[in-house]
């Protein structure tokens, strides 16, 4: 699919999920390699991508890595160079799509018989670990927020009865009655990013469910690929909350404010499941320093 195709559906989400707009973007990014872009051409086709979701930062982390390839091998053999390129990238993209499957593994161990799980917008990674968890028999209840004013939690309803799982959608002002009422013993939720210090930036509504969670004493459980970790964060820069068009609220003339993601400060996170395992939110540093090599000295 060309760039400006892929920027285009990312940016009306279309293609929503950080680990499906990574992918997306990689392949985007190995189809420009393969119709003989320069290095040059591939960073204005990145550039393009970046702009389509700023908060995504799997987006630029995936692109990114696609240019260091590049840039490996720019002092290798030009008649192999190419095809080295593409193999790394193929490699870079296969593994992207392995990371799902090895956090719906090791994620579906934390669901326990009986459980009662609260979930926001559409994850594919928490459906996975639910519909894992499910494969392996056991039996549990899911409460999925709607996640207004885009309703992607509709869409987490729809693929968790598909796979027979027993969900029920509520209200977002409804979560913590849930909650409360129907003893939640767990919360599943996704991430577009993770900072250096374990903060998370998610879907709206994220933050809220966790500080209900923290007060009802039900677990938070973050599920995440560790392209969402952002080195960035490193150095302090932060990811740029983006605020999405007023008429997803209301199609009338008022003064409506729209941002479309949130934080969830470490403190109300009890766990982090990556494709690397099971981690506390005070070792995101350590991933991103083992992983991509980023370093606070």
């Amino acid at each position: 699919m060309p760039v400006k195709e892929v920027a285009a559906k990312i940016a009306s989400m279309e293609i929503r999920g950080a680990l499906r707009i990574a992918i997306a973007a990689a392949k985007a990014m190995e189809q420009e390699i393969l119709d003989g872009a320069s290095y040059d051409e591939l960073v204005r086709a990145g550039d393009t991508l970046k702009d389509a979701r700023p908060t995504a930062v799997s987006l630029p982390n995936a692109i990114n890595y696609v240019l260091h390839i590049f840039d490996k091998h720019k002092s290798d053999d030009p008649s192999v160079a190419r095809s080295l390129i593409i193999a790394d990238v193929s490699d870079f993209i296969a593994g992207l799509e392995s990371s799902l499957e090895k956090i719906a593994e090791i994620g579906s161990n934390l669901v326990e018989e009986g459980d009662v799980i609260l979930t926001i917008c559409n994850s594919n990674t928490v459906a996975s670990i639910l519909k894992r968890a499910w494969e392996k028999g056991k039996r549990f209840k899911v409460y999925a927020c709607e996640t207004r004013p885009r309703f992607q939690g509709h869409i987490t309803y729809n693929d968790l009865a598909s796979a027979g799982v027993d969900v029920t959608l509520i209200v977002d002002s409804a979560a913590y009655y849930t909650m409360v009422h129907k003893s939640v013993t767990k919360a599943f939720v996704g991430a577009d990013t993770v900072y250096v210090n374990g903060d998370v930036v998610n879907k709206i509504g994220t933050s809220q469910v966790a500080l209900m969670a923290k007060h009802a004493g039900v677990e938070l459980i973050v599920c995440t690929e560790t392209i969402k970790f952002s080195p960035y964060s490193v150095s302090g820069e932060l990811v740029e909350i983006e605020e999405r068009d007023q008429k997803e609220v209301w199609d009338k003339e008022a003064k409506i404010f729209n941002p479309a993601f949130d934080i969830t400060e470490k403190e109300h996170i009890n766990m982090i499941v990556t494709e690397v395992g099971i981690i506390p939110p005070e070792a995101a540093y350590q991933v991103l320093k083992e992983k991509f090599g980023w370093s606070l000295e």
